[in-house]
Protein backbone atom coordinates (compact mmCIF):
# COMPACT_ATOMS: atom_id res chain seq x y z
CA UNK A 1 0.00 0.00 0.00
CA UNK A 2 2.69 2.02 0.89
CA UNK A 3 4.80 1.92 -2.42
CA UNK A 4 1.59 2.38 -4.57
CA UNK A 5 0.62 5.47 -2.27
CA UNK A 6 4.61 6.81 -2.94
CA UNK A 7 4.01 6.02 -6.75
CA UNK A 8 1.18 8.16 -7.09
CA UNK A 9 2.09 11.05 -5.18
CA UNK A 10 5.48 10.95 -7.01
CA UNK A 11 3.38 10.93 -10.31
CA UNK A 12 1.49 14.17 -9.36
CA UNK A 13 4.72 15.91 -8.57
CA UNK A 14 6.12 14.68 -12.19
CA UNK A 15 2.61 16.02 -13.34
CA UNK A 16 3.66 19.26 -11.56
CA UNK A 17 7.24 19.80 -12.83
CA UNK A 18 5.79 18.54 -16.62
CA UNK A 19 3.22 21.52 -16.17
CA UNK A 20 6.03 23.79 -15.08
CA UNK A 21 8.19 23.42 -18.39
CA UNK A 22 5.20 23.74 -20.44
CA UNK A 23 4.21 26.80 -18.38
CA UNK A 24 7.70 28.52 -18.92
CA UNK A 25 8.01 27.53 -22.68
CA UNK A 26 4.60 29.38 -22.79
CA UNK A 27 6.18 32.35 -21.21
CA UNK A 28 9.32 32.11 -23.55
CA UNK A 29 7.16 31.88 -26.63
CA UNK A 30 4.75 34.63 -25.90
CA UNK A 31 7.82 36.73 -24.85
CA UNK A 32 9.51 36.20 -28.09
CA UNK A 33 6.38 36.84 -30.10
CA UNK A 34 6.35 40.35 -28.15
CA UNK A 35 9.09 41.07 -28.93
CA UNK A 36 8.41 39.88 -32.73
CA UNK A 37 5.67 42.36 -32.51
CA UNK A 38 7.57 45.16 -31.31
CA UNK A 39 10.34 44.58 -33.93
CA UNK A 40 8.57 43.53 -37.42
CA UNK A 41 4.80 45.36 -36.81
CA UNK A 42 5.92 48.12 -34.07
CA UNK A 43 3.19 47.03 -32.09
CA UNK A 44 2.06 45.08 -28.96
CA UNK A 45 0.35 42.42 -27.85
CA UNK A 46 -1.00 44.20 -24.59
CA UNK A 47 -0.98 40.54 -22.46
CA UNK A 48 2.60 39.53 -22.90
CA UNK A 49 4.04 41.38 -19.42
CA UNK A 50 1.02 40.00 -17.40
CA UNK A 51 0.96 36.86 -18.55
CA UNK A 52 4.71 35.97 -18.56
CA UNK A 53 4.09 36.94 -14.75
CA UNK A 54 1.12 34.70 -13.92
CA UNK A 55 3.18 31.97 -15.90
CA UNK A 56 6.31 32.42 -13.99
CA UNK A 57 4.12 32.83 -10.67
CA UNK A 58 2.20 29.23 -11.47
CA UNK A 59 4.93 27.31 -12.59
CA UNK A 60 6.84 27.89 -9.51
CA UNK A 61 4.25 26.91 -7.08
CA UNK A 62 3.28 23.40 -9.79
CA UNK A 63 7.46 22.77 -8.94
CA UNK A 64 7.35 23.03 -5.24
CA UNK A 65 7.03 18.81 -5.25
CA UNK A 66 9.25 17.17 -7.80
CA UNK A 67 11.95 19.96 -6.77
CA UNK A 68 11.43 18.16 -3.05
CA UNK A 69 11.00 14.75 -4.90
CA UNK A 70 14.61 15.82 -6.79
CA UNK A 71 16.43 17.32 -3.48
CA UNK A 72 16.35 20.33 -5.17
CA UNK A 73 15.15 22.63 -2.13
CA UNK A 74 17.96 24.59 -0.06
CA UNK A 75 18.14 22.11 2.44
CA UNK A 76 20.23 22.93 6.13
CA UNK A 77 22.37 19.98 6.86
CA UNK A 78 24.71 21.45 10.14
CA UNK A 79 22.61 19.00 11.97
CA UNK A 80 23.46 16.11 9.79
CA UNK A 81 27.21 16.77 10.42
CA UNK A 82 26.17 16.08 13.83
CA UNK A 83 24.52 12.97 14.18
CA UNK A 84 26.69 10.39 12.14
CA UNK A 85 24.12 7.73 12.23
CA UNK A 86 22.34 6.92 9.61
CA UNK A 87 19.47 6.05 11.51
CA UNK A 88 19.30 9.66 13.27
CA UNK A 89 20.17 11.14 9.89
CA UNK A 90 16.47 9.86 8.98
CA UNK A 91 14.49 10.38 11.55
CA UNK A 92 15.66 14.15 11.70
CA UNK A 93 14.89 14.16 7.95
CA UNK A 94 11.26 12.46 9.09
CA UNK A 95 10.56 15.28 11.55
CA UNK A 96 11.89 17.82 9.34
CA UNK A 97 8.89 16.43 6.87
CA UNK A 98 6.02 16.41 9.51
CA UNK A 99 7.00 19.85 9.93
CA UNK A 100 7.35 20.94 6.10
CA UNK A 101 4.15 19.02 5.52
CA UNK A 102 2.13 20.89 8.46
CA UNK A 103 3.65 24.28 7.18
CA UNK A 104 2.19 23.37 3.53
CA UNK A 105 -1.05 22.29 4.82
CA UNK A 106 -1.37 25.75 6.49
CA UNK A 107 -0.11 27.34 3.25
CA UNK A 108 -2.84 25.93 0.85
CA UNK A 109 -5.58 26.29 2.96
CA UNK A 110 -4.51 30.14 3.13
CA UNK A 111 -3.22 30.48 -0.55
CA UNK A 112 -7.03 28.19 -1.21
CA UNK A 113 -9.22 30.57 1.05
CA UNK A 114 -7.21 33.68 -1.23
CA UNK A 115 -7.85 30.78 -4.58
CA UNK A 116 -11.89 30.71 -3.23
CA UNK A 117 -12.10 34.67 -2.53
CA UNK A 118 -11.04 35.63 -6.68
CA UNK A 119 -13.98 32.45 -7.22
CA UNK A 120 -16.74 34.71 -5.09
CA UNK A 121 -16.03 38.35 -5.93
CA UNK A 122 -14.94 37.56 -9.59
CA UNK A 123 -12.16 39.27 -9.05
CA UNK A 124 -10.78 40.69 -12.36
CA UNK A 125 -7.41 42.02 -13.26
CA UNK A 126 -6.68 46.01 -13.51
CA UNK A 127 -4.77 45.06 -16.74
CA UNK A 128 -6.45 45.66 -20.24
CA UNK A 129 -7.08 42.21 -20.31
CA UNK A 130 -9.10 42.15 -17.62
CA UNK A 131 -7.91 38.08 -16.97
CA UNK A 132 -10.20 36.62 -14.39
CA UNK A 133 -7.96 36.40 -11.62
CA UNK A 134 -9.43 32.84 -9.96
CA UNK A 135 -7.32 31.31 -12.97
CA UNK A 136 -3.54 31.98 -12.44
CA UNK A 137 -4.46 31.98 -8.03
CA UNK A 138 -5.50 28.61 -8.74
CA UNK A 139 -2.03 27.15 -8.85
CA UNK A 140 -0.95 28.55 -6.22
CA UNK A 141 -2.84 25.96 -3.71
CA UNK A 142 -2.27 23.34 -6.18
CA UNK A 143 1.31 24.11 -6.29
CA UNK A 144 1.32 23.24 -2.54
CA UNK A 145 -1.43 20.54 -2.43
CA UNK A 146 1.03 18.53 -4.51
CA UNK A 147 4.37 19.72 -2.39
CA UNK A 148 1.95 18.57 0.71
CA UNK A 149 1.50 15.34 -0.93
CA UNK A 150 5.40 14.78 -1.52
CA UNK A 151 5.80 15.47 2.16
CA UNK A 152 3.98 12.36 3.02
CA UNK A 153 5.60 10.16 0.27
CA UNK A 154 8.90 11.60 1.36
CA UNK A 155 8.03 10.67 4.79
CA UNK A 156 6.86 7.47 3.82
CA UNK A 157 10.08 6.82 1.76
CA UNK A 158 12.52 7.42 5.11
CA UNK A 159 10.18 5.35 7.11
CA UNK A 160 10.45 2.23 4.92
CA UNK A 161 14.24 2.00 4.61
CA UNK A 162 13.90 2.84 8.57
CA UNK A 163 11.90 0.26 8.93
CA UNK A 164 13.81 -2.37 6.67
CA UNK A 165 16.64 -1.81 8.28
CA UNK A 166 18.25 -1.50 4.77
CA UNK A 167 19.98 1.66 5.42
CA UNK A 168 23.13 2.62 3.26
CA UNK A 169 25.62 5.23 4.83
CA UNK A 170 23.75 8.79 4.30
CA UNK A 171 26.14 10.40 1.45
CA UNK A 172 25.06 13.59 0.84
CA UNK A 173 26.06 15.08 -2.80
CA UNK A 174 28.20 18.53 -1.90
CA UNK A 175 27.39 20.03 -4.91
CA UNK A 176 24.76 22.12 -5.08
CA UNK A 177 24.48 22.39 -1.09
CA UNK A 178 22.89 19.37 -1.25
Amino acid sequence: MNKKLIAIIDKFSVFGGVLSGIMICSAFALIIAEIITRTLFNSTLYVAEEYSGYLMCCLTFVALGVTLQEKGHIRMTFLHNILKSPQHILVLAMVCYVIGFAFSIWVTCFTGMFFWDSVVNSSRSMQISETYLAIPQFFMPFGFLILSLQFVAEFLKDYMVLKTGKIKAIEEDKSLGR
